[in-house]
């Protein structure tokens, strides 16, 4: 499997920011082969003087992924797999998982009932290799329309396989975060520009819209095993009337059917409302057919997992997994 999300350097990038380790666990048998990518976090609690870990999916998606062998039952090769990452947690004190299924690969179909499966929400794609036409078909009109007037205004744009740097980009971002009152969450700083131009660049695609030689809008994004994934976007606040978003977009279409892209993926809102004004307007690049994103939750040691609720007054809160995280994110933030 060559997805980005499925690349360990892809997982390396996120180590800080998750403030853990990256780490892969790999099972095989005669029914196939099971792959694993996961960043690895210590538990800030110590119990009777050991430390306890938990498992999280790398920003993005990801999840165990299956090979199965020709005429292999899937559900085997996925118990088989459990059975043998639950002793790995075991030895590892690892207590509880929390994993983000790919909505492309749909993995969460293979491993959705050894977890805790809950649906959050639709995401979108644009077909490239299922259509003769994917702007008529997977764009709205009004879509078509402004990249109709912005070309007419003469909007160009330019797309970089490896870029040399990401300076320009890194500033673009940052000041549309500003702007946005964006939550920390999403402010990467120059660290992670530099890794994930070390570590990804053959994989990164940027696009650069320009007007006049001046650059207003900017997108870095990543390609695998025929995927375009749309990751992060920057623009200048003062030139909506040139549909440089719109562009944004074109520009990746038009690059991924020159180089055999079979869908883009744009992801979804930022609620799991219906009504999401972003998944709305995503809707307007992919109007066929939605893809659906799973998150999967478990408990590998339930004894550590209620002491640590215990420890951290947690008992009762269904709502956040793990639930002792809570509060010792609260107290990460008062520091």
């Amino acid at each position: 499997m060559t997805d980005i999300y499925f690349n360990k350097d892809y997982g390396i990038l996120y180590e800080k920011i998750e403030n853990g380790k990256c780490q892969s666990f790999e099972f095989q048998n005669e029914l196939g082969s099971v792959r694993h990518l996961f960043i690895k976090r210590e538990i800030p609690i110590q119990l009777g003087g050991e430390t306890y870990y938990d498992l999280i999916t790398p920003y993005g998606y990801g999840g165990p992924v299956m090979q199965p062998a020709e005429g292999a039952d899937k559900k085997e090769l996925a118990q088989a797999f459990v059975r043998d990452f639950e002793q790995h947690c075991k030895r590892e004190n690892i207590v509880s998982e929390f994993v983000r299924f790919h909505p492309v690969l749909r993995n969460a179909v293979d491993f959705g009932e050894f977890y805790d499966t809950v649906f959050m929400r639709n995401t979108i794609q644009t077909r490239l290799a299922a259509t003769a036409d994917p702007l008529m078909s997977e764009y709205s009109p009004s879509i078509r329309r402004y990249i109709r007037k912005a070309l007419k205004q003469g909007v160009e744009y330019r797309v970089y396989m490896n870029p040399d740097n990401l300076d320009k980009f890194q500033e673009l971002y940052l000041q549309t975060m500003d702007r946005n009152k964006a939550d920390d969450y999403y402010y990467f700083d120059e660290e992670y520009f530099s890794q994930c131009l070390n570590l990804l660049g053959p994989q990164l695609v940027m696009v650069e819209v320009t007007w006049k030689e001046k650059v207003i809008a900017m997108s870095l994004n990543f390609a695998s095993d025929g995927v375009l994934h749309i990751h992060l976007t920057g623009s200048l606040e003062n030139y909506h009337d040139l549909y440089a978003p719109n562009i944004l977009q074109y520009a990746l279409l038009r690059w991924g059917m020159e180089n055999n892209i079979e869908l883009i993926h744009h992801g979804g809102g930022r609620t799991n409302e219906p009504d999401d004004k972003l998944y709305l307007y995503k809707k307007k690049y992919g109007r066929v057919q939605e893809l659906e994103f799973h998150v999967g939750k478990k408990i590998w040691n339930k004894e550590i997992y209620e002491l640590l609720c215990k420890e951290t007054n947690m008992e009762k809160e269904p709502s956040f997994f793990p639930a002792y995280r809570k509060n010792l994110r609260v107290r990460e933030e008062i520091k």
